[in-house]
């Protein structure tokens, strides 16, 4: 019965260096920093969760103790993931596009990131 165990735990470590290298090939390979920031955002991180749910199976399944530890790690993971990749994307958006570049956002007719008013430039009295 252990080997079985062992087998199901060398499965997910093979699964996660798989996706470990997808992304990291994702990233080497494609062209602009929008298409980049996929590759690390879905393949490694399906890739670190698969070493966690190896080390859960060990834990549990060989061990016969569950560690929240890697659960912890698991939920900081894949909440704290999109939430990063949404903050580069909007970065990148704001920073390198115009609204006029972007495609028809359809009935909303303005895309929620391009959706601020433009203040004017204060002048800093401060340093005086």
């Amino acid at each position: 019965m252990t080997s079985i165990f062992e087998l199901l735990i060398a499965f997910f470590l093979v699964i996660s260096g798989i996706f470990g290298f997808v992304g990291s090939f994702g990233m080497i390979k494609l062209k602009d920093p929008m298409s980049r920031l996929h590759a690390p955002t879905k393949a490694t991180t399906l890739g670190v969760g698969g070493v966690l749910l190896a080390s859960i199976t060990h834990s549990v399944l060989i061990e016969g103790k569950l560690s929240l530890h890697e659960l912890l790690i698991t939920l900081f993971l894949f909440l704290t993931a999109p939430i990063t990749a949404l903050f580069i994307a909007k970065w990148h958006i704001h920073r390198h596009e115009k609204p006029s570049d972007l495609p028809d956002a359809g009935e909303d007719e303005l895309w929620a990131t391009h959706a601020v008013e433009q203040v004017e430039d204060v002048p800093d009295h401060s340093a005086n």
